[in-house]
């Protein structure tokens, strides 16, 4: 028999079911983190997540209504994700991971982690959230987050 979706109406038990296993919140890290929005590009992640798992997490973030599916312009048989308002609030969430799995992990001084960390946690969140809506994410390229950080685009309203 399988059960409900949802043990209980406990907004902790939300954050579990929904990033309780490694993969979902990993694949909201490339999403948010490294601008990756397809099927493809996760399943080049390091963690190696199998294709399988792959699309049952997608879904599951889909239909809790973190991530939005659409399909490809270019070629209708390809999707691309995309993270949705409400996952848009996953990022301090993101934040707080990466600063505490600092300390379990060697981190290169040159990491970029390390300056994110060393600037203002608001300001950080701000520029990263901004980013995303932009359609980049927190690291790689001009319009990441970080590159608008060192560059003091980003400057709090």
């Amino acid at each position: 028999m399988k059960r409900a979706e949802g043990r209980s109406t406990c907004p902790t038990n939300f954050t579990v079911e929904t990033f309780g296993d490694s993969w979902s919140l990993l694949i909201m890290r490339d999403l948010l983190t490294l601008g990756k929005h397809s099927f493809g590009e996760f399943l080049r992640s390091d963690e190696r997540i199998g294709p399988s798992v792959l699309a049952d997490r997608l879904a599951r973030l889909e239909r809790n209504g973190i991530i939005a599916r659409t399909p490809d312009e270019a070629d209708a048989r390809k999707v691309t994700y995309s993270v949705t308002e409400r996952g848009l609030e996953v990022i301090p969430l993101l934040y707080e991971a990466a600063r505490w799995g600092m300390g379990g992990v060697p981190i290169d001084d040159d990491d970029p982690w390390q300056a994110v960390m060393a600037m203002d946690r608001a300001t950080v969140i701000d520029a990263w959230t901004d980013a995303v809506r932009d359609g980049a994410a927190l690291f790689g390229g001009e319009a990441s987050a970080f590159a608008r950080l060192r560059t003091g685009e980003h400057v709090d309203a």
